[in-house]
């Protein structure tokens, strides 16, 4: 529940900085997907998503696809991400990963002066859907990739496809230039924080520091972090573009444009002296109060 709220709260503020007119929420289905998940259950969950009647419309995330966004389709009317056969716009992974990838090569061109990943050594933490497709842009760009998921599975899949990348156990206390969490958050506590050895940490999870104040101590040490709800925004920027007819070659622009976003931050966070989070949080509640005015007329 602690963490829905926080993905409720990170999403009013990702809708906002990625300029898509959108709220923000967040469900969660309580369960270990590879047991529960049920037919039943995801029409269950529909039908509780169509009394909302539209205020809220779900998409997919952790331990869901674009096939159970078709089963959840069949009971509600708000389902974005669904598979491109029954009119959907398909998975958002690899628009998550593009906006990732953009965000740390702004992150890159702050803290090392080349937007450039070539001769960097990147640590994947968590190899699902968004950090499988990072890697493949990762490995594009030049960049050395290290990989760690409790998934067998999705480390399976990353070795067969991806036979360069290194597997191993750990990836936050790797010798690393950059640490890519892209897996379940709040992985950046008071004590990581203080010995991880990565110089830029950008990446796909969401909530990734336990604490704002956490961003003090990787200030501190010259550590450069990328707001994550603003690293990530590119699913849905993706998922948003579905609602309003937008092309994949329009949605894959904007999603681009996410290097400008964070660029824009950094710069923002110098000029005033603020945190990187603080700066991408005034963007964001700047954007929400002219919402608001607009709305109240």
């Amino acid at each position: 529940v602690t963490d829905v709220l926080r993905l409720s709260r990170g999403m009013t503020y990702k809708a906002a900085v990625a300029g898509v007119d959108l709220g923000g929420g967040k469900a969660v289905i309580i369960g270990d997907p590879a047991t529960a998940k049920t037919d039943e259950l995801l029409g269950a969950y529909a039908k509780f998503v169509q009394t909302l009647g539209g205020r809220y419309i779900t998409a997919g995330d952790v331990g869901t696809n674009s096939n159970d966004l078709d089963i959840i389709g069949r009971n509600t009317d708000f389902v974005v991400g669904r598979n491109a056969t029954v009119g959907g716009s398909g998975d958002s992974a690899p628009m998550t990963a593009l906006g990732v990838f953009q965000s740390m090569r702004a992150a890159a061109q702050s803290h090392w002066g080349t937007p450039s990943l070539a001769g960097k050594t990147v640590g994947v933490e968590g190899t699902g859907k968004v950090g499988y497709e990072l890697i493949k842009l990762l490995l594009a760009d030049g960049a050395t990739v290290l990989a760690t998921d409790v998934n067998a599975g999705a480390l399976d899949r990353v070795k067969a496809d991806f036979p360069q990348v290194s597997i191993v156990d750990s990836i936050i206390d790797a010798d690393l230039d950059v640490y890519a969490p892209c897996a379940m958050g709040a992985t950046l506590t008071d004590t990581t924080a203080r010995s991880i050895k990565a110089e830029v940490v950008c990446g796909a999870a969401n909530n990734q520091l336990t604490v704002p104040e956490v961003e003090n101590i990787l200030r501190d040490r010259g550590i450069t972090w990328t707001p994550d709800y603003v690293a990530n925004g590119g699913g849905l920027i993706h998922v948003a573009g579905e609602l309003k007819g937008n092309s994949a070659e329009e949605v894959k622009l904007k999603v681009e444009k996410i290097f400008d976003t964070v660029t824009e931050i950094f710069a923002k966070s110098k000029n005033d002296g603020i945190l990187a989070g603080e700066a991408a949080d005034a963007v964001a509640e700047a954007r929400i109060a002219e919402a608001a005015r607009v709305a109240k007329g």
